[in-house]
């Protein structure tokens, strides 16, 4: 029964956060920014003896920001000023494939040249029928634009929650303990240990495994003389602080070889394959060498369950399961270890004296 209850209770919570994950989205990415800057907080009043936390909070921001913005200067303007580019080779190809000098112009000509067809386009069942396929699709557009102004308010709703965690990070990291019962709150408490643990050795293992790949992508993209060499593996090194989303960077690969086509008269498909090969070479390095080396140590957990996890508690919850993903798996499993298996290195909770006691005596009678 006990079981049965407990099954609820977790269905219950992982239908609920799946329901209010929009709510509750800005809240745990700041949360999770909160965990990442918190000790940057606390070296600026170390070091710096800043005695305000308001004050070591602005500057750990600022600093942040400041970063972050450095790093989006070095790549979104070379990304914009490459699409002007091809717009300008696109418009050259134009001119002179079909030696059209003004393009609206042309497009005025063509219109007048073929206004009875259009008109009679506009009244025949097949616009009819178009239409009806399209609406979906501009009802998107305007979705997603609302979307975006969505996320501009989240993103001041985060800095509020991230301002307001990081003012009062230790209460609330020592505190939360007290929504379960007293007699529970040393298994919450010896389980969020390792939980902490693993989160640590993860972050700091994941960051070293981006870097590393940052620099890699960056050294052979400027051996093959790829356009944005550094910007794009800076680009491919941030994205894979998420395991393996660093493939979805093989978009921005196709444009830029494209692009490079373009512009200088080569092969589009050798341009493009000594790039993929680059990927290639890169993820066997990765994962064969790095992945292993550096998160194997840190984690003592396979990379494919951690990948696994990601995508099961993706799946269950959107991108709120990728956030905690990593603390969920951990939690199962330290529980699991610790009172299911109880592996040998790993001390289950000491048990009170008098509980104790009185858990011996049930004990003798049965």
């Amino acid at each position: 029964m006990r079981w049965v209850i407990v099954a609820v209770i977790v269905f219950a919570v992982l239908y609920g956060l799946n329901y209010l994950s929009a709510a509750l989205l800005p809240f745990f990415i700041a949360w999770f920014l909160a965990y990442l800057l918190f000790p940057m907080v606390k070296f600026m009043e170390r070091v710096l003896h800043i005695k305000v936390r308001t004050v070591s909070i602005l500057l750990t921001l600022t600093i942040v920001i400041t970063v972050v913005t450095a790093v989006g200067m070095l790549i979104i303007p070379p990304m914009i000023e490459q699409f002007q580019k091809l717009g300008t080779i696109v418009t050259k190809y134009i001119h002179q494939t079909a030696n059209i000098t003004d393009i609206p112009e042309a497009l005025n000509t063509v219109i007048q040249e073929n206004k009875a067809s259009i008109e009679r386009f506009f009244r025949s069942k097949d616009f009819s029928e178009l239409i009806k396929h399209v609406a979906p699709s501009l009802l998107n557009v305007v979705t997603e634009t609302f979307t975006v102004i969505y996320s501009v308010i989240a993103s001041c709703i985060v800095l509020l929650y991230l301002f307001f965690i990081l003012l009062d990070y230790e209460y609330l990291a020592k505190n939360w303990v007290r929504i379960f019962p007293e007699e529970n709150r040393a298994f919450w408490q010896s389980v969020m240990k390792d939980v902490e643990h693993a989160m640590n050795n993860y972050v700091r293992g994941q960051s070293l495994v981006s870097l590393i790949m940052a620099i890699m992508f960056a050294i052979l993209f400027t051996i093959i003389d790829f356009p944005m060499a550094i910007g794009l593996g800076i680009l491919i090194g941030i994205m894979n602080l998420v395991p393996y989303l660093h493939t979805f960077a093989l978009i921005p690969t196709c444009i830029l070889a494209l692009l490079k086509a373009a512009d200088t008269g080569e092969n589009f498909w050798i341009i493009f394959l000594s790039a993929f090969i680059v990927f290639c070479i890169v993820q066997v390095i990765n994962d064969m060498f790095v992945v292993p080396k550096v998160m194997g140590k840190a984690m003592g957990m396979n990379p494919a369950i951690l990948l696994l996890s990601l995508s099961v508690w993706g799946s269950l919850l959107g991108f709120i399961g990728l956030l905690i993903a990593l603390p969920l798996t951990t939690l199962i499993m330290s529980y699991w270890q610790r009172y299911i298996t109880k592996e040998k290195g790993i001390k289950p909770i000491a048990i009170p004296e008098g509980k104790k006691a009185s858990e011996e005596d049930e004990t003798e009678e049965k």
